[in-house]
């Protein structure tokens, strides 16, 4: 699952975009080109841009305070990726990550982050076990990111009628999920702001021509161990989306959150002593005991 291309999208503020690009210039030892981008040695580009859903923060003796208004869309942030591999650039992508942290970058209830993931193996019955994996584990997944309020509307849990058409039809080409994807929504399908996007998975990415399919459910952090926890398990979604044979979308009952949610984990490659700071991050705002499955402990 690991030699699938993907991307990030980290929303931040406390800094401006072009202090954040400088700081990233020096790590990677890139060049500052037009737009705060970086151009790093091997050619890759890292950006800085605008995002205008960010509320502005820095901070000013230890207190958040909101920049002056003149100043406020500078402290709107996103970093955007290149095209990156997990076992190659992993390590690159976390301590920048430290860095932008240390620069004083920081994170509030409006910011999240999108992985896209390289959709180019994608069948229509993959895309059709996504969308049934998601939808099975909607309210773990929920409790488990702590996904904030202020960001529900920009990374809603699967719409019902969506999932409950998709499996009726078991649509057997990419026009019939695309057309079952749009259904109840006018206008056109190639704005790139449309509203079909906003869900924890998204496959409006997948269908207006960039064949990637966005995961927009967590929360922003420049925590370097959550954000690889959040890469590793949207490649393990991924990757089990592509290679199960089928995938239901009946949501399991759930005595005992961790102890699931360890399982799941497991099956899907969180295995070893590896991710085992992964499965943590993933686990610890969930109730129950990860050890046992019936002692439900605190």
């Amino acid at each position: 699952m690991f030699d699938r291309k993907f991307g990030i999208e980290i929303e931040f503020t406390g800094i401006t975009r072009n202090r954040a690009s400088k700081v990233a210039a020096e790590f990677l030892d890139g060049v500052v080109c037009e737009d705060d981008a970086v151009r790093a040695p091997d050619g890759r580009v890292w950006k800085f841009v605008f995002d205008a859903s960010i509320q502005p923060e820095k901070k000013e003796r230890g207190i958040r305070v909101a920049p002056s208004r003149g100043y406020a869309d500078a402290y709107r942030v996103e970093l955007v990726s290149p095209i990156l591999r997990y076992c190659e650039d992993i390590d690159t992508l976390q301590e920048l990550v430290r860095r932008l942290r240390k620069a004083g970058g920081i994170v509030n209830s409006s910011c999240g982050i999108h992985i896209h993931l390289n959709g180019v193996d994608h069948t229509p019955k993959s895309l059709r076990n996504f969308v049934n994996i998601i939808a099975s584990k909607n309210d773990l997944f929920y409790k488990a990111l702590q996904i904030e309020p202020d960001r529900m509307r920009y990374c809603r849990k699967m719409d019902e009628y969506l999932v409950k058409k998709m499996n009726q039809q078991k649509p057997k080409t990419f026009e019939s999920i695309e057309d079952i994807w749009y259904t109840g929504y006018g206008g056109s399908r190639n704005v790139h702001y449309h509203q079909s996007r906003y869900y924890f998975l998204n496959l409006h990415s997948f269908f207006t021509g960039h064949r990637t399919v966005e995961l927009r459910g967590f929360n922003s952090t420049l925590h370097a161990g959550k954000i690889r926890s959040y890469i590793v398990l949207a490649l393990a979604l991924n990757n089990q989306a592509l290679t199960q044979k089928s995938a239901s979308s009946r949501k399991p009952q759930v005595e005992n959150e961790k102890f699931a949610m360890r399982v799941y984990l497991n099956r899907i490659g969180f295995i070893g002593d590896e991710f085992k700071n992964c499965r943590e991050h993933l686990c610890c705002h969930l109730s129950g005991n990860a050890a046992w499955r019936y002692r439900v402990g605190a």
